[in-house]
């Protein structure tokens, strides 16, 4: 294959002729003198450079915008602002939360868990209004088989604890199936260790499957219910069933890891055992007996939590809240967005108050600000209260601090420290990619100079050839011109002598010449 450019004219003068040229270079990949293998391998070197630039490039895109992400963007306002709302969070904390008082939680937890009691039961056909009656029915009507094994569980104060089928977890409904499968009761003694035995009442074993699940699932779930809100003699009160969390801490305490050499017993699950009756808490309510941490008490728990949660919730939305509306108002602007359709032009991502160092900034400043005007107010309020006594200074310290603002205000710092932590390393690799794509830019301007060098190597190798060839041309052109001028001045000398021959002769080849 060969292609054709005309790139210059050319002009030869020997005495007083005048030969004119027109250069036309001629490349030919068949050209032994071109260097197609060299230049193969060129043109593969500058493809492979053009591909790991493309791939460079785009991780070096990638990068810029997550060390943008990750990089703080607030200014004066935003700091303001977050200032503003921790301060907002601490007073609304200070004067509407105060205190963390479980005895109100369960109090609280007390009325949903009556209520709850009363419904199930009239779901299952109770006719009375009386929360008493309404747990008397649940009992007689789901009872389990390790009730009648409550001696060997700690008796009637401890059973509802030690005796795993009482827990209203996946483990109690593990085991209310294993004692239908295998006749045996499972919990733990009065020291906390680990114990199997016989189910005294087998009546309530089933003797099928549909019997064992009946008697396993329905009845367990329904008895639990009526157990929630204490004993049908003490409704309201009483003993009612552990919780979530104490259960699975009494699950756990079980295993064999926690037993210690002090005659056999289990220290951590004793220690559970006084928390359920009230002795390692010493909280008491407001007729002076001890609060037991049951279920009401941990759904009290949560309620209490729940209440030091909503500064916390406030100062989040007011956050979150400002910076959504001020990155949008400058979207806005920077778009010039004056109608709803073209709302569709927004970047929603630089709007969003998620997942960047600049959102994650402001909430650290805000839920500190928030955390130490908390723990101020609650050393200002305790020392006020405590009279000088360190004991009743602590105990009214840690009831007023908002652990739930501490815990948002640990999260927000560990979440900024790890982003900046991963700002840097990223910054490193950046600089490393950048540092990459120079090399690959220097290999390939090499190879352009490379492909320069042999196309000029080639286009002065054609020229040269070129202007040997026009001079070989023109000496051959003068010498035929010689001759030709030769022959004419012999035509000339040898006139007459033709003439004389042949009369007329010249005038008819004039005439030939002249007319055609």
């Amino acid at each position: 294959m060969e292609s054709s450019t005309s790139v210059a004219e050319w002009k030869v003068v020997v005495d007083d002729l005048e030969i004119e040229f027109e250069i036309d270079i001629r490349l030919s990949q068949s050209d032994e003198n071109f260097s197609p293998k060299l230049q193969e391998q060129i043109s593969k070197g500058i493809m492979e450079v053009d591909e790991a630039l493309d791939e460079n490039s785009l991780r070096l895109k990638e990068l810029n915008a997550e060390i943008d992400r990750l990089t703080n963007h607030a200014d004066g306002l935003d700091y303001a602002v977050a200032v503003g709302s921790g301060v907002l969070a601490a007073i609304v904390d200070s004067f509407w939360v105060g205190e963390f008082d479980l005895t109100r939680g369960k109090n609280w937890g007390s009325d949903q868990v009556n209520s709850m009691v009363s419904k199930v039961a009239r779901f299952q056909g109770y006719q009375g209004d009386d929360l008493s009656g309404a747990i008397k029915f649940l009992e007689e009507k789901f009872k389990i088989p390790s009730d009648g094994n409550f001696g060997d569980f700690g008796g009637a104060l401890l059973h509802h604890l030690n005796d795993f089928a009482h827990h209203p977890t996946l483990v109690g409904l593990f085991f209310s199936l294993l004692t239908q499968f295998t006749g045996n009761a499972y919990g733990t003694n009065a020291g906390g260790v680990f114990q199997v035995v016989p189910v005294k009442d087998r009546a309530l074993i089933g003797r099928n499957l549909p019997e064992k699940m009946f008697f396993g699932v329905t009845s367990w779930f329904f008895h639990l219910v009526s157990d929630m809100a204490g004993s049908s003699a003490y409704a309201g009160g009483g003993t009612g069933i552990p919780g979530p969390l104490l259960s699975l801490a009494k699950e756990v305490s079980a295993l064999p890891l926690f037993k210690n050499a002090r005659g056999g017993k289990n220290s951590l699950s004793e220690w559970l055992s006084e928390v359920f009756k009230g002795n390692a808490l010493s909280i008491r309510d407001g007729n002076g007996d001890l609060v037991r941490f049951d279920l009401r008490a941990e759904i009290g728990l949560a309620y209490e939590l729940g209440r030091q949660a909503v500064p916390v919730i406030l100062n989040e939305c007011i956050v979150r809240g400002f910076y959504f509306i001020r990155r949008l108002s400058a979207e806005i602007k920077e778009k010039n967005i004056s109608r709803f359709e073209d709302l569709r032009y927004i970047d929603w991502k630089k709007t969003l108050p998620f997942k960047n160092r600049t959102i994650v900034r402001m909430l650290t400043i805000s839920t500190t600000t928030f955390t130490l005007l908390d723990l101020a107010d609650a050393t200002v309020r305790s020392a006020f209260k405590s009279g000088g006594n360190l004991a009743v200074f602590m105990k009214g310290f840690l009831l007023r601090v908002n652990f739930v603002g501490v815990g948002r205000c640990a999260l927000a710092i560990g979440t900024d420290v790890a982003m900046g932590i991963k700002r840097s390393r990223l910054r490193n690799q950046r600089i490393k990619a950048m540092s990459r794509q120079i090399h690959l830019l220097n290999a390939k301007v090499f190879y352009l100079q490379a492909d320069a060098w042999v196309a000029a190597e080639n286009t002065e190798r054609t020229i040269s050839e070129a202007m040997e060839l026009m001079e070989k041309a023109a000496a051959l052109r003068l010498a035929v011109w010689q001759q030709n001028q030769q022959s004419l001045e012999e035509i000339g000398r040898l006139s007459d002598e033709v003439e004389m021959q042949n009369p007329g002769l010249i005038d008819e080849i004039n005439d030939i010449l002249k007319w055609g």
